[in-house]
């Protein structure tokens, strides 16, 4: 067997985009902005003026119509190869082929071809079947907002609009903070824009139209304060999108204050708006500073699923078994950061996925109640492995859940809290929770009916020895 000091490092091509070895090793398939060549497996340098596919040359001659019946017809075959339930719920499969196909001389673009497939998917009655994708015309003409990451309102007596309120934003990541909340900013609640880059915000309509388009870019705020002077900021405004999640990290910021004021301290909070490989740090930023606490809230209210339910819970499986004893200080225990405290979960209408999985999970774990309302109700799992010719997809529901006594999860019907509590609209607008109230006298009540404690430190050993006894 020859040792690493006989292989040799040899250049056959450069910008590779892919290559492939064939089945015997003597031939390599390459794949370069050139084209697609065809080499020998010895080292040889690759010669791209000879043979191979030129594939900047091609070019198709497509009729949209009968791609789409294609298409129609694939999407129909995949979901049928695809879903769960090889009896497809009990749905006549050829049937909807034959009562949805003659609509599709209707269809006269790639949008009206997704809802077509969206009324044929939708006969299974499965709450993971999305369509989406594929190649549809889009205008290459985009216009944006700009934000400024606050609540402003017109002001006719102030002649301008006024800042109501600055979106908070964790501190830890300053990048993400309100453009008129960043550190070197001198914008109160209460001060007044007047001008945008010098044009002012009274001579139009409405002061979008001069952020029209600003996201990302510098842009002058002329202001005035409470004592009415005038100065000036450089402030770079911000996409919808970012606003957004600005307003969602308050609420996240507002939540965990309220739970640390309430019970002072003795109670965390972590929310997750996700189950993706995204939101381990959320996990990571609530729970560990919180796990020697008495009680724990985990919020996955309005959260979007993705995979990371067993993760989760295999944090909150773990036991404590002994603890160190320190000359100085209080008792910690082993298994590190295990919680030892009293848990529930948050959950309602819009948690959804594996959202849902990890609060069925957390039930059936036995590890704490379950506070807020019933979840969506999707629980058949899929991998939007069946893709269509242009990458668009009528996801097929491809992996049902059931339980170790046969009865399936979930699916049409959601999880069902064990302390029903409904949040209403009014009382949520003016920023009243009760859910997450209820999740906090709930705690508070088990920590007082079975308190948590470390244990006290045992008498230390006596290893002395009297030798005059000897």
């Amino acid at each position: 067997m020859s040792g690493a000091s006989d292989n040799e490092v040899v250049d056959i091509a450069e910008d590779v985009k892919a290559a492939s070895l064939s089945g015997d090793k003597s031939k390599l398939l390459i794949k370069l902005k050139a084209g697609i060549f065809v080499t020998g497996a010895d080292g040889s340098k690759l010669n791209t003026e000879k043979g191979g596919v030129k594939m900047d040359k091609w070019s198709f001659s497509i009729d949209p119509v009968e791609d789409w019946k294609q298409m129609f017809l694939d999407a129909w075959r995949m979901e049928r190869d695809y879903f769960y339930d090889v009896d497809m719920h009990g749905v006549d499969w050829d049937k909807m082929y034959t009562q949805y196909e003659p609509l599709l001389s209707r269809v006269k673009d790639r949008h009206e071809l997704d809802d077509l497939m969206a009324q044929m998917v939708s006969e299974l009655s499965t709450l993971h079947t999305f369509v989406y994708g594929g190649d549809k015309r889009r205008s290459d003409e985009k216009t944006s907002i700009g934000h400024l990451g606050a609540r402003i309102t017109k002001d006719i007596a102030a002649k301008g609009y006024r800042v109501e309120h600055i979106y908070r934003g964790d501190l830890n990541y300053p990048n993400s903070l309100s453009p008129l909340g960043k550190t070197q900013m001198t914008i109160q609640e209460g001060d007044v824009i007047t001008h945008v880059n010098d044009v002012n915000v009274m001579e139009v309509d409405h002061i979008n139209i001069l952020l029209t388009n600003k996201s990302g870019l510098q842009t002058k705020l002329t202001m005035t304060n409470a004592e009415g002077t005038s100065y000036e900021e450089i402030v770079t405004p911000i996409s919808n999108r970012a606003e957004s999640n600005l307003k969602y990290t308050e609420w996240e910021l507002t939540r965990a204050e309220a739970v640390a004021t309430e019970s002072e301290d003795r109670i965390g909070y972590v929310h997750l708006r996700a189950m993706g490989r995204n939101n381990y740090t959320e996990w990571m930023k609530g729970f560990y500073p919180s796990f020697d606490k008495e009680g724990l809230i985990i919020d996955v209210r309005h959260n979007r699923g993705g995979n990371i339910d067993s993760w989760i819970l295999a944090r909150l499986l773990r036991q404590e078994w002994f603890f160190w004893a320190p000359r100085v200080g209080k008792p910690s225990w082993n298994m590190q950061s295990t919680f030892r405290g009293h848990v529930v979960v948050l959950m309602d209408e819009q948690t959804a996925s594996d959202g849902e999985a990890f609060s069925e999970g957390f039930r059936t774990l036995e590890l704490g109640q379950l506070i807020g309302m019933r979840t969506w109700g999707g629980e058949v799992w899929l991998s939007s492995g069946n893709r269509l010719v242009d990458n668009g997809i009528a996801t097929a529901a491809e992996f049902g859940v059931f339980d170790k006594d046969g009865n399936w999860l979930i699916e049409g019907i959601g999880v069902v809290p064990d302390i029903t509590v409904e949040n209403m609209p009014v009382a949520t607008f003016k920023g009243g929770d009760a859910q997450l109230e209820k999740a906090i006298e709930h705690l508070q009540k088990k920590m007082k009916e079975e308190p948590i404690v470390v244990p006290a430190i045992p008498n230390y050993p006596n290893k002395s020895v009297d030798y005059n006894k000897q």
